[in-house]
């Protein structure tokens, strides 16, 4: 096996083949949606603008979240341990 198939994975020309199809795939869900690929790095753009402009409440409301759902998680899960440690 050369070098150039074990970095890609396959043969180069099913590498290629495999790649027009995605990028056919891909181009054809863009397209539908009226997207364009400046569309997608104004979007990733804007949204660690807006992440950044809420004062990261995004990643408060987050662990807010983790933390609501974990105290129903952990002693639900310690009870279940203790119940299956006696058995």
């Amino acid at each position: 096996m050369s070098a150039l198939t074990r970095f890609l994975g396959d043969t180069p020309l099913r590498v290629l083949v495999k790649l027009l199809v995605v990028s056919f795939l891909v181009g054809l869900v863009m397209h539908a949606f009226g997207w364009s690929p400046m569309d997608v790095l104004y979007g990733i753009r804007q949204f660690f603008v807006d992440l950044w402009n809420l004062g990261f409440h995004a990643v408060d409301r987050f662990l807010g979240y983790i933390l609501l759902g974990a105290a129903i998680v952990v002693p639900a899960f310690i009870l279940l341990r203790i119940a299956s440690y006696r058995k």
